[in-house]
Order: structure tokens, then C-alpha cells, then sequence
């Protein structure tokens, strides 16, 4: 079985228990193989903590899960110094946290302080933590996924701009179709049945992972796609150049973190369906996951009620292709 056809057997393999969510199982595995951090958002019971879940159960991975409270501390996630004693001899010794994992699922990120939030960041965006003043490796393999609710503002602490833009994509999760519906209603009374359990797969390797990565560097973006990825940035941080409009919802524009997202993820995605050259069409299908979290709207665009997905499409009709 070749690498895209090792890939692909973990997208179905999700896409069999994450029903009617097949956009944001290939958005999760996006994320995996251009090795960035995903944040997943959607009302409760719309299966997030579920889809990192499977992500991990299909994978040769370590899997770590994390509930953030407000009491919760920084050490409760990166782990600490212990004093031990060994033939009457005391010492000190680094005891893992959570964060020590393959996979590690951030659940309800928002509920936890600046602080804990903070403790995130380093191990994020440098792969590593630090304390005591000893710097602590991730490992190789190392994704975290953080979960929000949108709907609830007590005891919750929203994320600042600067950790939200270390977030490769902001997945929003909404609400399954009538036909998928039904299907969850099955899938889970079959779970809780006496049904025989199926034989189950064995476990897509991490190397399978690291050998997708290579393929996708090899994979080609052309001058005029290159330029039109820079044109959508730099829509966000002039917007008057296309529109009055733009211009009257957009208070701050994208950093240069969302460019290389967009070059990353389009590669990913062209990689995903067999092609070895990135079209505007892998441009477009990760640009609202990729760019909603890093605008910031003005309060216009708030009165108006207007999204920030709302802008990424007003700002995909206004830029052309060169």
C-alpha cells in the first residue's frame, strides 16, 4: 500500500465513526500532515472531542487528553520537578505532563486561565518546554488539538490573538444533515449494543506520516499561485485596495504565519487528491480554515453582522488569479 493510500485509509477509517463530518476529518489530517496545531470549534455534542479521538485510535500514536478547568495549572499540563530519595540520598527528577504525547487534545481550551493557556505556547510553536531551566524535547510526531465552545462565556478566558495565530486551522464544526443524523443514532446504538466486535484494522505508522510529509514537500506551487496566496493576505491588510466594504470590516489583517499556512495546507490538500501541483482550487477549499482565525473584525462588521467567513468570501470574489 503506497503512503496516499495509507492516508487515505485513516481518513475513511474516521469518516466511519465521525458521521456527516467528512470536511473536517480531511481538515484534521490536513493539519496532521503539514504538521500544525488544529483549533476545533462548534456547539456541544457535535463529536470534536470524539474526531481527535479517532484520529488517535487509528493511529500508532500516543494520545493524551487534557480538560482545561480555571483551576488548573501550568505545571498540570508540562509536567514537574519531583523529589525523590534513593539510599537515603534526595534528588530531583522530571516527571512528564500530559503534553508528552503524540497527540494531545486540548478539550475546552477556553475554560483554563492566561497562564495555562501560556504553557502551551512554547511546546506549540517550539516543540519544547522548559522547566526548572531545563528544556525538555517534544516528540518527533507532536499535534495538538484544542476544542472551544462557542456559545458559553462564563468561566471561560477567549484566546488572545497571538495564540490564536499559532493555530494552523481553526476547524468549525456545525450541525450534520437530516440523512447523517440518522446514521448517528445508529452508529452509537450498535456501540451499545451486543453487536460482534469488528475485526480492527492495524494502526497507520507514524513513518507512514513523516514519508507523507516528504511527498508533500516535492509537491509544486506555480509563480501565479504563489502570487494569488499573497494577494489574499495582503487583501486582509489593505482591504480599501479592493472594496470599500472590506475595508469597513476588516480591523486587523492576517500575519505572515497565515501565508505560510496557505502555502502548507494547499499542498497538503492537492497532495490529498493525487496531484502533484497546487491549483486555486486547494487555495480556496483550506483558505476559510486557515485565515477566519487570524482577521480581526471591526465592530461594523459586528453590527452588520458579519462573519469572518462572511469576509473570506467577499475576499475570494474580489481577488483574482494573476
Amino acid at each position: 500500500m503506497s503512503t496516499l493510500d495509507s492516508v487515505k485509509d485513516l481518513q475513511q477509517r474516521m469518516s466511519a465513526s465521525i458521521i456527516g463530518q467528512e470536511d473536517v476529518v480531511k481538515n484534521l489530517v490536513i493539519g496532521l500532515l503539514a504538521n500544525g496545531n488544529v483549533l476545533m470549534e462548534g456547539l456541544p455534542g457535535l463529536a470534536k472531542t470524539r474526531a481527535v479521538k479517532g484520529l488517535a485510535k487509528n493511529m500508532d500514536a500516543d494520545f493524551s487528553r487534557i480538560q482545561f478547568t480555571p483551576d488548573l495549572l501550568p505545571s498540570d499540563i508540562t509536567g514537574s520537578e519531583v523529589l525523590y530519595t534513593e539510599a537515603g540520598a534526595p534528588s530531583f527528577r522530571f516527571e512528564q505532563g500530559p503534553i508528552f504525547a503524540n497527540i494531545v487534545l486540548a478539550d475546552e481550551i477556553n475554560r483554563a486561565p492566561a497562564k495555562v493557556q501560556a504553557a502551551l505556547l512554547e511546546a506549540m510553536e517550539e516543540r519544547q518546554v522548559t522547566v526548572s531551566g531545563t528544556t525538555h524535547k517534544m516528540p518527533e510526531l507532536f499535534m495538538v488539538m484544542a476544542t472551544q465552545n462557542p456559545i458559553e462565556q462564563e468561566g471561560t478566558y477567549p484566546l488572545p490573538e497571538a495564540q490564536m495565530d499559532r493555530f494552523l486551522m481553526h476547524v468549525y464544526i456545525d450541525y450534520p444533515d437530516e440523512e447523517s443524523e440518522g446514521k448517528i443514532i445508529r452508529l452509537v446504538r450498535g456501540e451499545e449494543g451486543d453487536a460482534p466486535a469488528q475485526t480492527a484494522a492495524d494502526p497507520v505508522a507514524q513513518g507512514v506520516i513523516f514519508a507523507a510529509r516528504e511527498e508533500i514537500q516535492a509537491v509544486t506551487v506555480g509563480p501565479a499561485i504563489e502570487r494569488y496566496m499573497v494577494d489574499l493576505v495582503f487583501a486582509t491588510r489593505y482591504p480599501d485596495r479592493y472594496s470599500e466594504q472590506l475595508a469597513k470590516w476588516i480591523h486587523v489583517g492576517v500575519s505572515p504565519r497565515g501565508g505560510i499556512a496557505l502555502d502548507k495546507c494547499s499542498r497538503a490538500h492537492a497532495w490529498l487528491d493525487s496531484r502533484q501541483q497546487v491549483l486555486p482550487d486547494d487555495v480556496r477549499a483550506i483558505c476559510h480554515g486557515v485565515l477566519r482565525h487570524r482577521l480581526k473584525l471591526s465592530y461594523d462588521a459586528s453590527a452588520d453582522g458579519v462573519s469572518a467567513n462572511d469576509v473570506i468570501d467577499e475576499i475570494l470574489q474580489q481577488v483574482a488569479i494573476a
